[in-house]
């Protein structure tokens, strides 16, 4: 299993926005250098994020990217779930009856558990948890905010 490329930037952007205070607003190319990915590519993640109603936009001078105020935060399944959805951790789980083998197979129901496990972790993770894990990392290591 791997989360795409997609899911990854956006993810960066999400929690770069997170960072700052609310309703700031960010130019594409200064949110493109602080996620480090190309402005066309994060132009894509940002279109399906403001689609899923997390980040609004805005043209003009003024212009840019907001995450958008919530009353519930955002997890990091919320996120990417918005972008991509969770990848199966193997083919026999994209859906029912994938697989022929999984009334008897042994290996079946483990896949099935770690699927749950890595979905409950992501879904225990807030972008506001995001947020201060980062802080903290960063200052630790003397890299300043986001």
């Amino acid at each position: 299993m791997q989360l795409t490329r997609a899911a990854d930037f956006g993810v960066r952007a999400m929690v770069h926005l997170a960072s700052l205070e609310p309703g700031t607003r960010v130019p594409l190319g200064a949110l493109s250098a602080a996620a480090d990915v190309s402005p066309a590519f994060l132009s894509k993640v940002l279109q399906r994020l403001v689609r899923a109603g997390y980040v609004s936009s805005r043209r003009g001078r003024t212009g840019g990217f907001a995450l958008v105020p919530r009353e519930i935060s955002l997890t990091l399944l919320d996120i990417i779930s918005a972008l991509d959805g969770l990848p199966p951790l193997n083919d026999c789980l994209k859906t029912e009856d994938a697989c022929l083998r999984r009334t008897w197979c042994g290996v079946y129901p483990v896949w099935q558990q770690a699927q749950a496990q890595l979905r409950a972790l992501m879904a225990a993770a807030s972008l506001d948890s995001l947020v201060r894990d980062t802080a903290a990392r960063r200052a630790a290591l003397g890299l300043g905010p986001l």
